[in-house]
């Protein structure tokens, strides 16, 4: 495997990509430039406000990115680099970047409201009613996993980490709480100023090297995980209520800069790596077996066995099972995702100033994801050996120290790989922290949904409803569900995400299809998409549940999370067969005109 060729080779698939299949999709679907968006008729000051394209789509990448488009593919590197680079490409162009830029345009023609909106319209209320319960269940898996991640990234554990490494966490939590604080101050000193474009960028860059820089030298905050977790539940509550203008279009702007920086940092690595010679045969297998494990082995691919214990050393950063359906599960972000559709449809459909600009923020925005998803493959192949023998804690230890040990192979920054690594953590732990409270905001939307009939809107409910469709109350019960729940740590919830994710994009692709199939307008580009999504999630979630019950059965193990699971694959499970029933009903019955 040589880095350079795989980094180029999938860069020009998917420019074409955009440009043929995302261009031919706009002309389809009947995209329409002097059409006014909801942010315009709408404009309301929080939540529907027309906003600019290149800050936008900060906002947008910034909030699908989170850890999946890293942690998919090199936990499901033990498949091989082909079967990996076969998925991102194939499934970024023409299955998650239709399902991103479909989401957005349907929410657009649905006055900038949410998927489930969508489904009540096009399929009924009681599917709405299914599908919002769906989402709910993910956003707060979406929030207790990424909650778990950025606090697992902050804290100072004194017991089984080293100083190293707590002193990084360090730097990281003092950056990122600088962000927050700065974004505020731009946000309101920035409202209603018309700033060139030039100059924002440059005034952007200029703020996060000063912020980088005293965060890294004076890394004054030292909490731990418990700690950080209740302090981010705080932090959230606040996010998800307060206008859009204040900390999330600023802060995401900002540290959208910090994001690109590591993709440009990863690509003059990766480049400069394959130059020298240092990452033009990387050792990473083309294709390993159908079925994987996560047991870490040694350069001849035997076991490796901790002498202290006696047993198999694992791999923490592998996934593991057969390659179907557990590649297509994994590899969620970077190829295909749930999540995209919430993010399209709740907050970025309610500030996009102009129809054309869709294809560019939701099918770009995926394809970007899909080159931070190759750039990852990139990454684990250099470490590969350590990697395989189980020398990793976590896929974002294993992308950062790929890419920062590619930069030190180049002649002059023999020297970087240190603050690159400390860079590239802090990056990572920006995707996360943005997609939280972004998660948050959309748990908020979908909660109120669940309690507004059929045939009202949210301000006509009285009594009981409109208490629970307070904003406040939506986002205290979304925050205490799901930091409580992350508080087990995301090891426990990931596996779960990860099929309830990719259900739920399934469901969003059958949404649009139905919309468009109302319409009158071509909706055949879902139809393969839509059923394979379903029959790798069903099939996920049935050998969970399997897996599950062997485990409570058997009486060993843990009994509290591998209940819980199996509760939560059965309700999914059955929850996805209802609306996909009703989903396949509307398309392929008679059509209504919409």
């Amino acid at each position: 495997m040589n880095a350079m060729i795989v980094l180029l080779g999938g860069l020009i698939i998917l420019v074409l990509g955009y440009v043929l299949y995302g261009g031919w999709l706009a002309k389809k679907w009947g995209v329409d430039p002097s059409r006014p968006t909801p942010a315009q008729e709408m404009h309301d000051g929080v939540d529907y406000v027309p906003t600019k394209p290149y800050i936008l789509l900060g906002h947008h990448f910034s909030s699908i990115a989170g850890a999946g488009p890293i942690n998919g593919p090199i936990q499901a590197a033990v498949f091989g680099w082909v079967p990996v680079l076969l998925w991102v490409l194939i499934g970024g162009i023409f299955f998650g970047a239709v399902h991103d830029f479909g989401a957005l345009f349907a929410s657009l023609r649905h006055k900038g409201q949410t998927i489930a909106t969508v489904i009540a319209e096009n399929i009924d209320d009681t599917a709405k009613k299914l599908f919002c319960i769906f989402a709910y269940l993910t956003l707060v898996l979406v929030v207790a996993a990424f909650a778990s991640i950025v606090a697992n990234t902050f804290a100072v554990n004194l017991a089984n980490a080293t100083e190293a490494s707590n002193l990084a966490n360090q730097r990281t939590a003092m950056i990122s709480v600088l962000f927050i604080v700065v974004a505020i101050i731009y946000g309101l000193a920035t409202r209603g100023r018309e700033i060139p474009t030039a100059a924002n960028i440059i005034i952007a860059i200029a703020i996060i090297v000063v912020l980088v820089a005293i965060g890294y030298n004076f890394p004054l905050i030292s909490l731990d995980y418990t700690t950080w977790m209740v302090l981010l539940g705080v932090y959230i509550m606040v996010a998800a209520v307060a206008p859009v203008w204040i900390l999330l279009q600023p802060r995401d702007f900002l540290s959208s800069f910090l994001l690109y920086g590591m993709i440009a940092l990863s690509l003059i690595g990766i480049v400069g790596a394959s130059i020298t010679g240092d990452a033009s045969n990387l050792q990473i297998p083309a294709f390993t077996d159908f079925y994987a494990s996560n047991a870490a082995v040694d350069a001849n691919g035997n076991p490796i066995i901790d002498p202290a214990t006696g047993k198999a050393v694992v791999n923490k950063a592998a996934a593991s099972g057969f390659l179907f359906p557990a590649l297509f599960i994994t590899i969620a972000c970077g190829a295909i995702s749930g999540f995209h559709s919430l993010v399209a449809s709740g907050t970025t459909s309610k500030q996009l100033d102009n129809e054309k600009n869709a294809q560019p923020i939701a099918y770009g925005g995926m394809l970007i994801e899909c080159l931070l998803a190759i750039i990852s493959l990139c990454a684990v192949g250099f470490v590969w050996t350590q990697y395989s023998a189980g020398g990793y804690a976590s896929p974002t230890a294993v992308f950062a120290g790929g890419l920062s040990q590619m930069l030190a192979c180049i002649p002059g920054l023999e020297n970087i790989e240190g603050i690159a690594y400390t860079l590239l953590i802090l990056a990572v732990s920006a995707f996360c922290l943005t997609s939280l409270d972004t998660a948050t905001r959309l748990g908020r939307y979908m909660f109120q949904e669940l309690w507004v009939p059929a045939g009202k809107q949210m301000d006509e409910v009285t009594g009981a409803r409109k208490a629970l469709t307070n904003p406040y109350v939506a986002t205290l019960v979304t925050v205490i569900l799901g930091v409580g729940l992350g508080m087990t740590g995301y090891t426990i919830i990931w596996p779960l995400f990860g099929a309830a994710n990719q259900l739920l994009a399934a469901l969003a692709l059958l949404a649009v299809c139905a919309w468009l199939g109302n319409a009158g307008r071509n909706n055949k580009m879902f139809y393969i998409p839509m059923v394979f999504m379903l029959v790798v999630t069903l099939t996920s979630l049935v050998m969970t549940l399997q897996a599950k019950c062997t485990v409570l059965m058997a009486g060993t193990g843990d009994l509290f999370a591998a209940g819980v699971q199996a509760i939560l694959a059965a309700v999914l499970f059955v929850l996805a067969i209802i609306l996909a029933v009703k989903g396949a009903k509307t398309i392929f019955g008679k059509k209504r005109v919409a």
